[in-house]
């Protein structure tokens, strides 16, 4: 048989289709930008003359109103094809930090309209995050799924690598307002890719008795779950004092120890190497008791607050955050793979507004008392604090008997709103 006559190779895997190519694709697009952009962000504020407070504050106005639309957004993706939400809310992105970009270039921009613009952003977030995850889900099935899903984080956390290390060096050498300008076109490509997402093959959802109504049927599936809400009560302190470190202290550690936004991006890239690594692991590993490994893998995230407490040098703290992000994307996988399993299609973008509400409702709190507590208590001990919080909530969460048991399933569970709703409503299966 001829070359031309040979049957022509897949050059990727079955459960690696259009739609998933389009998200794999547009949150490496948007990776890129945003992980820059965060650096950028504080050190616009600094060198206004801000303080630690204001990095704070410009901090808690991104994450305020993505805690007051999540669940919104969530019943809207529910509602509506998931993928004009989330081109929608690019849009809203791309042209907030398109105006920051310009008032920093153009010089002196003022706290309250840099503080208004991030809290576009998070509205943006707030109704993309939902749809982006829920529109992931439905693009996978069958066995491959949690292979699917790590190697979706391991192109999404490569460009966390790319971004942060990229923004922190372009801080550093042509400024911030650069930065926040290539975030804008970055948000611009991704949106034009989000456009062609095909949602043809996911049936048309009935509206029911209003959004309310929604929300409370959402809120059922989350709540009659003691791993979900668990692990989200977890995450909700948890992801608190971690934005707190990253977001106030450590661009302060950075400037005060480390030599700038040059050693302190190329740490966060570590920890986007770090999670590379680990999403790597896991389309190989895959382990039965999905949260109970994907819980110890949390007890690292308290590492960095230690480093930065400490504070050690640039290469220990870049190591540090290397093993951080690989034991985290440990939990990210099995987290997702957790939620595709168990959650029926039609409630998989409320269920995740509810998993991000309570992820982030106290980040807005954290990273505006990071300055106040920094002064009452200084750095370094509010630094161990955040550590300290930790490990205990992570502790706490595996005295949850369904996150110590859920099992890894062969298929996902197949139920759908059309479902009687004393089978929707039934306790976890899979357990022991």
């Amino acid at each position: 048989m001829t070359t031309a006559d040979a049957p022509i190779r897949r050059r990727r895997p079955d459960w690696a289709g259009r739609n998933y190519s389009l998200l794999t694709a547009s949150a490496v697009v948007t990776g890129l930008g945003s992980h820059g952009a965060l650096i950028a962000a504080a050190f616009a504020v600094l060198e206004t003359g801000g303080d630690g407070g204001d990095v704070g504050l410009v901090a808690a106005a991104r994450t305020l109103p993505l805690v007051v639309f999540l669940l919104i957004g969530g019943a809207i993706a529910d509602r509506l094809p998931r993928h004009r939400v989330m081109v929608a809310a690019n849009a809203l992105n791309c042209v907030s930090q398109g105006v920051f970009a310009v008032l920093v270039l153009a010089g002196d921009p003022q706290l309250w309209q840099m503080m208004l613009l991030t809290a576009l952003g998070g509205t943006g977030q707030a109704f993309f995050s939902p749809a982006a995850e829920g529109m992931l889900m439905s693009s996978v099935s069958g066995e491959q799924a949690s292979r699917a899903f790590a190697v979706f984080r391991m192109a999404m956390q490569g460009a966390t690598v790319g971004g942060a290390a990229l923004g922190g060096a372009m801080v550093a050498a042509i400024g911030p307002g650069w930065v926040l300008a290539a975030d804008a076109a970055a948000f611009a490509a991704a949106g034009a890719l989000r456009a062609f997402l095909d949602v043809s093959h996911i049936a048309p959802r009935t509206p029911g008795g209003g959004l309310l109504a929604d929300l409370r049927e959402g809120w059922r599936e989350f709540s009659g779950r003691p791993w979900l809400w668990g692990i989200v009560v977890q995450f909700s302190i948890a992801n608190a004092v971690v934005a707190a470190a990253d977001a106030v202290y450590g661009p302060l550690v950075a400037r005060d120890h480390l030599g700038g936004a040059g050693p302190w991006g190329l740490a966060l890239g570590f920890f986007g190497a770090g999670t590379v690594a680990g999403a790597l692991l896991m389309t190989r590993w895959k382990p039965r008791r999905l949260l109970l490994w994907g819980t110890l893998g949390v007890f690292p995230l308290a590492l960095p607050s230690a480093a930065l407490a400490v504070p050690t040098s640039a290469g220990v703290l870049c190591a540090v955050m290397f093993l951080t992000g690989v034991t985290v994307e440990v939990f990210g996988v099995s987290w997702m793979t957790a939620l595709h399993q168990e959650i029926p299609e039609d409630k998989l973008s409320r269920v995740s507004a509810y998993d991000w509400f309570g992820s982030v409702a106290m980040v807005p709190l954290a990273t505006a008392l990071a300055g106040p507590a920094e002064s009452a208590f200084g750095r370094s001990h509010a630094l161990w604090g955040c550590a300290a919080l930790v490990v205990v909530v992570t502790a706490a969460v595996l005295c949850v008997p369904d996150v110590r048991n859920l099992r890894r399933r062969s298929k996902p569970v197949a139920r759908s709103a059309a479902v009687d709703s004393a089978d929707a409503e039934r306790p976890v299966g899979g357990l022991g």
